[in-house]
């Protein structure tokens, strides 16, 4: 996830350098930050942030969580996830809107990253955010209800296969279920399927996914503090 303005570290002690924002304009010449913490796409982006290109608001998980989360049985750092809700919660405030708010949703995008390139290896989830009641809320923000609704086929698809572990699965269920609808609707290409067959292809994905996981879609929580749970993706 990326970053808006200047560079700036949310937290002060070394061992809890977890997670990076990029909030405000960088006016100092501060050196470039470095790739082995934010890694090549989340170092990138906060010398976009330092230089002053309008790069969208966010943050980067450092790669100290990874080597964490290898290094204690597949766990996330006990703190990590109130610091994620805490980024969330500025990020929110320099867009303007609320995570999975059902009037003014923001929607994320997660792309993995690492110290070294690795092209074709890295994972992206797009549209996070949407749900039931969110992809509403842009269809009418955006005056398109199929583009919403295509942007939820979207994000399940991702998600699904990325986060939920069904990259590669035998029976290939999202790709099933896309050709089925547009077979029955006489139609070759994506942008050819209807309204109604975007809403079949979206409640055909969640029942592929509570089939062969199962577990159902995550629905976006409110933690106890009354803020939205940080979307971080992650299996184990």
């Amino acid at each position: 996830m990326l970053a808006d303005r200047k560079i700036d570290s949310l937290f002060r002690k070394p061992h809890e350098y977890q997670i990076r924002l990029f909030l405000r304009r960088q006016t100092s010449r501060r050196r470039r930050v470095d790739d082995n913490l934010l890694g090549g796409k989340g170092a990138n982006l906060a010398e976009m942030t330092r230089i002053g290109l309008p790069v969208p608001a966010g943050f980067t998980l450092t790669t100290e969580v990874c080597t964490y989360f290898y290094t204690h049985g597949r766990k996330f750092p006990p703190e990590l996830r109130d610091q994620g809700a805490d980024a969330l919660r500025r990020v929110e405030q320099i867009m303007g809107a609320k995570f999975g708010d059902s009037t003014n949703p923001l929607l994320l995008a997660c792309r993995s990253g690492a110290r070294d390139s690795m092209p074709g290896m890295m994972d992206t989830v797009l549209n996070i955010g949407l749900n039931d009641t969110s992809v509403k809320a842009l269809a009418h923000k955006s005056g398109n209800e199929r583009f919403a609704l295509d942007s939820y086929r979207r994000l399940l698809l991702m998600f699904g296969e990325v986060v939920m572990g069904l990259k590669g699965h035998a029976e290939a269920p999202f790709e099933h279920i896309l050709d089925a609808v547009k077979y029955s609707e006489g139609v070759k290409v994506d942008s050819e399927i209807s309204i109604r067959g975007l809403q079949t292809i979206i409640e055909r994905s969640k029942e592929a996914i509570r089939k062969h996981t199962g577990r159902t879609f995550p629905r976006i929580r409110t933690s106890r503090s009354g803020g939205r749970s940080a979307p971080f993706l992650g299996r184990g």
